[in-house]
């Protein structure tokens, strides 16, 4: 059993993952990252836990057994699961007109059904302890719908976000908050895809005038994910530099 609290981390070999990892394990944490390459969420594990606590793993978050044995794989090391960040998630841009079927199946699947396999497979654990903290990865799309052409991720993001306040209110007497974050125009490998024009448009739209950076996803998750937010429950909070402010 480790006497550290355990986080699991999906989609954390880089990014915005990469940076949350990294800061649940400067609050003291032994983080799994889990990931589609094994290899990357090995070497990425390592990179950010010296002491060896911390451990990378292979996930498929659409597949929900897949996820049932990454689970328990976790659970047998570690005996314990505490903070679960539903970060994993992909993007298929397109119009309406252009977009497959197989483009919005497999978005909805990875960002939506991803987070309830996870959930699922992991909130048994946490009732066990009494203790738990949820932190979905949502997005401004959630709220706007999506401002770079991709019909199928606003409505994942929008979806997640219900199940969000779903999940909130079944278990906020169990001692599980469940709670998430929307960022926008965060410095990523997905932002750094955009075009010059498309760069600026974004910057022009948000009141501070530039991107944010994971660091300050980061904060925010690591705050919804410690003891001092542990009277918020079923909140979506947005990180945009005042882009919507609702």
């Amino acid at each position: 059993m480790s006497e550290k609290r355990v986080a699991v981390v999906t989609g954390a070999s880089r990014g915005i993952g990469l940076a949350i990892a990294r800061r649940l394990v400067a609050e003291g944490c032994a983080v799994v990252i889990a990931d589609l390459d094994q290899e990357q969420a090995q070497q990425a594990a390592a990179s950010i836990d010296p002491s060896g606590d911390s451990m990378g793993i292979k996930m498929d978050v659409s597949n929900y057994d897949e996820v049932a044995q990454a689970v328990q794989q976790i659970r047998e090391r570690y005996g314990r699961i505490d903070i679960l960040v539903n970060n994993a998630g992909i993007i298929r841009r397109g119009t309406l007109e252009t977009v497959t079927e197989e483009d919005w199946d497999a978005v909805i699947t990875v960002n939506l059904k991803g987070t309830f396999n996870c959930c699922k497979h992991v909130v048994p654990i946490m009732l066990e302890r009494g203790w738990g903290r949820i932190i979905n990865v949502a997005s401004i799309a959630a709220k706007l719908g999506d401002i770079t052409s991709a019909p199928g991720y606003g409505p994942s993001k929008a979806g997640q976000v219900a199940l969000t306040k779903t999940l909130a209110r079944e278990l906020a007497p169990k001692g599980i908050t469940v709670n998430a974050v929307a960022p926008h125009a965060i410095e990523t490998e997905m932002s750094a895809q955009w075009s010059d024009e498309m760069r600026q448009r974004v910057i022009a739209g948000v009141p501070m005038g530039r991107l944010g950076k994971p660091e300050e996803v980061a904060a925010a998750v690591a705050f919804l994910a410690s003891d001092e937010a542990g009277f918020i429950t079923g909140a979506t909070l947005d990180i945009n530099g005042g882009t919507l402010m609702d």
